[in-house]
């Protein structure tokens, strides 16, 4: 079984140009079918979709509205759930218009957590989860490691796990990206078997640098690559890293675990 990669335009070929339209453009001509992004709210639902057409490449994820100054997402905040509601629904027209079919569901940063965040969060998922449902999207929260991002409120994999079982739908998942995953806890063969059934999207990038998976850091990706396999794992893996140099030049690691794009 082969592996499904899509550039995360939000990181690659930013050295190349500051406009996410082209990078559509860029990604496609570097070989690739798919992309994914984090914010593309600067910029008018027509001109994305025509970058995308223009390019043809399949619109795997994108991130909902993260709010001002760096909150990154509204979720786990009280009083904050008609930005939450209104974040989402623009996700959605976004997702709807480029056909993409898995969001992100930021929950945002919390300096002390309190039982009302966890409340609030399960309450603004339950939400999320039958609106998804009704639009045939599935909506995923992925843990971030507090070096990455201090505060973030959903920094460990127990809580997301327990919100993904409790809610109990399709629409609900985890996104499993193995950079936080390496930080938060590490064990990375038994972690992955167990959060896989769970994982509605994966993400790649070394640890700590947060560069291609052949650069050096502790995560041996032909092994992980290898049990992703081995557990039958079919959806998309987003490169979600840092290109050391030029995105094309930084993309021999494909040939050199024996990938093609």
């Amino acid at each position: 079984m082969g592996m499904k990669f899509c550039a995360n335009l939000s990181f690659m070929f930013q050295q190349e140009t500051a406009s996410l339209l082209e990078r559509y453009g860029l990604a496609s001509k570097a070989g690739f079918k798919a992309v994914e992004c984090a914010f593309p709210y600067d910029y008018k639902i027509d001109d994305l979709v025509k970058a995308q057409k223009n390019a043809n490449v399949e619109q795997v994820l994108i991130n909902v509205y993260p709010g001002e100054s760096g909150q990154l997402g509204f979720a786990a905040i009280p009083g904050k759930e008609k930005e939450f509601e209104t974040s989402l629904n623009s996700a959605i027209q976004y997702a709807k218009a480029l056909n993409c079919k898995t969001i992100h569901i930021m929950s945002g940063k919390v300096e002390n957590v309190q039982p009302v965040n966890d409340e609030v969060c399960l309450k603004n998922l339950t939400l999320a989860s039958k609106l998804l449902e009704s639009e045939n999207i599935v909506g995923v929260i992925e843990p971030i490691n507090k070096w990455s991002v201090p505060n973030y409120y959903l920094n460990n994999y127990e809580k997301a796990l327990e919100f993904v079982k409790k809610i109990n739908s399709p629409s609900l998942k985890l996104q499993l990206d193995i950079f936080h995953l390496q930080q938060i806890k590490g064990n990375l063969t038994r972690n992955i078997e167990e959060l896989i059934p769970h994982t509605g999207h994966i993400q790649i990038a070394q640890v700590p640098k947060r560069g291609e998976p052949n650069t050096p850091g502790e995560i041996n990706y032909p092994y992980v690559f290898s049990v992703l396999k081995e557990l039958k794992y079919n959806g998309f893996i987003g490169l979600e890293y840092l290109p050391a140099a030029g995105t094309v030049e930084g993309l021999n690691w494909f040939k050199e675990y024996g990938f093609t794009l």
